[in-house]
């Protein structure tokens, strides 16, 4: 099924490019379907390559998706021009009384801050806190993983000694859990890094 975004897009025209249905509001209006709408919160400097990155794992579900781009306003872009922000990405006073089915948050290359020392680290709080109540389901990616958990449960990072890179087979736990499902026993994942969660923090 195809996604649904505003056909203005740069990332649109890379994507059909590669024969990726994509949709636009007038053709979905004809359609009889309730999309599920998905929020993204794109922390990445090169905003069109991560929109195309995600767009394209996206487009491929059954499912019919609304997307919509959220941005920091408390932070300066110097790779994005500020008109490509009021076009195609919503500050978060224009979504915060609405609800979402999806929210999903990407790394930062901000690692080697504080978490507190990132510019825009309130707004960005704001943000995970009321997706607790506005959104149903949410994925977080690299850095955005990290800030949530500290955010929502004080789960620290930790500064690793040499970056950690490279795709690690990875283990699923021997309790079912409804995070795995539909995971092999064992899967490869890729990490590019230089900081890490702590196992322990994490039990406590």
């Amino acid at each position: 099924m195809p996604i649904k975004i505003d056909k203005k897009l740069p990332a649109v025209d890379i994507l059909r490019s590669e024969n990726i249905f994509v949709m636009d509001d007038e053709r979905a209006e004809h359609q009889d379907i309730r999309p599920l709408n998905i929020l993204i919160l794109n922390l990445m400097p090169q905003k069109t390559v991560t929109e195309t990155q995600l767009l394209r794992h996206l487009a491929n579900t059954p499912l019919q998706l609304r997307i919509e781009f959220l941005y920091m306003t408390s932070h300066t872009f110097n790779t994005t021009h500020a008109d490509y922000m009021e076009t195609f990405y919503k500050n978060f006073d224009e979504i915060k009384g609405r609800y979402f089915d999806g929210l999903i948050v990407t790394g930062a290359p901000v690692e080697h801050l504080p978490f507190e020392a990132v510019d825009y680290w309130e707004e960005f709080r704001q943000v995970i806190d009321w997706s607790k109540s506005h959104v149903y389901s949410t994925l977080h990616i690299c850095w955005g993983a990290q800030a949530a958990l500290y955010v929502r449960y004080g789960i620290a990072k930790h500064q690793m000694k040499r970056k950690l890179s490279g795709i690690y087979s990875q283990s699923t736990p021997e309790k079912p859990n409804l995070l795995f499902r539909g995971f092999d026993d064992e899967y490869a994942a890729p990490h590019s890094r230089y900081t890490e969660v702590r196992k322990e923090d994490i039990l406590k």
